[in-house]
């Protein structure tokens, strides 16, 4: 039964950051919707739950997580909101003790990667080979840790670290020739970037594109979007409030949470089409697929 005219308590597994630090302090608030913040620390461990089970009524999702799950038909509906974006150049990273590693030279070498479905490991593979024509295929990829989704099976050029094994100790050892890491990036002399000028590389390739790669956004079961639609629009409305909270200290720099329909097309439609170059989805999707999924709720707040 719909019960969308008294304001329901949702759970909520989302980040602390600036830009959601008061909605989850409860001074950003709608009459329409209650939410109860669940804490998951790393944010990540909430992704598997929510993808498999729906474990909670909205939370953060990578957004390869989500496009994966789409493709599988779990219930879930994208609010076109990124909640989290990085520029990724800096995320590959080599053993400083053990000389240089040419972008040219990476075919044949072994790469670690917390998962091949890790976002921010699509993201480096997407530029490596698009921007630097590293042929992925060639490179051995090594996972440690499945994909989020269970139906999700690994290409044949991707093997499986031995449980129990550290990625940097393999890097440090040399077992390793390389390595992808996100929120867990080293701060260590003991490594170094793959791609020198990182920094540089990374503006280079915002030129080209025009937004910063997506790595996390929010996403609610189908069965709250259903019960509940208001309160659902209700917690777009609050994320645009949050981010317009906090846009004052990024002024001047490019906007990492993109927000909308229309700026969320493109770099979607960009995005899709990496999963699909990485074998990543299990057939093939469309953005307007993916909107429609909330268009009728959320309307011109969206746009």
């Amino acid at each position: 039964m719909n019960t969308d005219t008294q304001a329901p308590n949702l759970t909520m597994a989302i980040r602390t950051y600036p830009h959601t630090q008061a909605l989850k302090r409860g001074e950003l608030t709608d009459p329409a919707v209650r939410l109860t913040f669940e804490d998951v620390e790393p944010i990540h461990r909430a992704f598997a739950p929510m993808a498999r089970r729906q474990a909670y009524d909205l939370s953060e999702l990578a957004i390869v997580t989500y496009l994966q799950a789409k493709a599988y038909g779990k219930p879930l509906v994208l609010l076109p909101f990124v909640v989290a974006a990085r520029f990724q150049q800096g995320c590959l990273i080599r053993s400083a003790q053990r000389g240089p590693l040419a972008v040219g030279d990476l075919a044949g070498k072994r790469i670690g990667v917390r998962a091949y479905t890790q976002t921010t490991g699509m993201w480096v593979r997407a530029i490596l080979s698009q921007t630097y024509g590293v042929p992925l295929e060639r490179v051995e990829w090594v996972a440690f840790e499945g994909a989020h989704l269970e139906e999700y099976r690994d290409p044949a050029f991707v093997r499986r670290a031995e449980p129990g094994r550290n990625m940097l100790s393999m890097l440090r050892d040399g077992e390793l020739d390389g390595a992808i890491l996100g929120n867990d990036l080293p701060d260590d002399p003991a490594f170094a970037p793959v791609i020198a000028d990182a920094a540089a590389a990374d503006r280079v390739w915002y030129g080209q594109h025009r937004y910063v790669p997506i790595n996390h956004v929010v996403v609610v079961t189908k069965a709250v979007v259903d019960a509940y639609p208001r309160a659902v629009r209700a917690v777009y409305e609050l994320l645009l409030r949050g981010k317009d909270a906090a846009a004052r200290a990024d002024a001047g720099k490019p906007d990492k949470l993109l927000a909308g329909y229309d700026a969320l097309r493109r770099p979607l439609e960009e995005t899709l089409a990496f999963c699909e170059a990485q074998k990543l989805l299990r057939r093939r999707l469309s953005v307007d697929e993916i909107f429609t999924d909330s268009a009728t709720i959320l309307g011109e707040a969206a746009r």
